[in-house]
């Protein structure tokens, strides 16, 4: 029996993750390559210590500015975020999981001050009642420390959690920690090679929670 939903966060709830590659590819372009998503998937949701920058240096054969570029990557970023909201369907599953009486975590290879700044700019951070992040753990995913946590923290066994993730580190880490998956990637992770997972969605606002739940049970 499903007693909690623990979601992920960024590329999840919020496309971080498709602004962020698309602001990198958009410099490494401007200097004549072109960053492989066969090689940032691989670092998506994660911390895999990979420096695109120094990439963009070994792939163009010369020294670039980090602290211009850092910059310049931030303000483009942030440009593109600024009229971002949730994704679609995010709201509502969060909204119809408090309605059924289902616990409500989060778990996040990002920091807590990220998460927890963008939450309550999209006014969800009232939703949960747990949040685990890179703060709490000293691996984050794959592996599966931080959905324990989280499962630990609301008070259930994890095969009693259903997880939202749209990574295949993030995955990999829930069902490692023996929970139910659902997978909603977005453009940029659509093409990732993901472990099996007990279900795929295009979108959160594609089938309602309930039908959802009914479909993994």
């Amino acid at each position: 029996m499903i007693k909690a939903v623990i979601f992920d966060f960024d590329g999840l709830i919020y496309d971080t993750e498709t602004n962020e590659y698309n602001v990198l590819n958009e410099i490494f372009q401007e200097h004549g390559s072109e960053l492989p998503m066969s090689v940032w998937g691989k670092v998506i949701g994660t911390q895999a210590g990979f420096n695109a920058l120094t990439y963009l240096e070994e792939q163009i054969g010369k020294k670039i500015d980090h602290k211009e570029l850092t910059k310049l990557r931030r303000d483009r970023f942030n440009e593109r975020m600024k009229n971002e909201g949730p994704l679609p369907g995010v709201e509502e599953y969060l909204s119809a999981a408090k309605k059924a009486g289902l616990k409500i975590g989060l778990a996040s290879s990002s920091d807590y001050e990220w998460v927890s700044t963008h939450l309550k700019n999209l006014c969800l951070f009232d939703y949960f009642e747990c949040i685990r992040t890179s703060d709490d753990v000293e691996k984050v995913k794959p592996d599966p420390t931080l959905y324990l946590e989280a499962a630990k923290c609301l008070g259930v066994k994890p095969e009693e959690c259903l997880v939202f993730e749209d990574s295949a580190n993030g995955a990999l880490a829930a069902k490692r920690a023996g929970m139910y998956c659902v997978i909603v990637p977005n453009e940029v992770t659509k093409d990732l090679d993901f472990c099996e997972v007990d279900h795929r969605l295009e979108s959160m606002a594609a089938v309602e929670l309930h039908e959802l739940i009914e479909k993994i049970k």
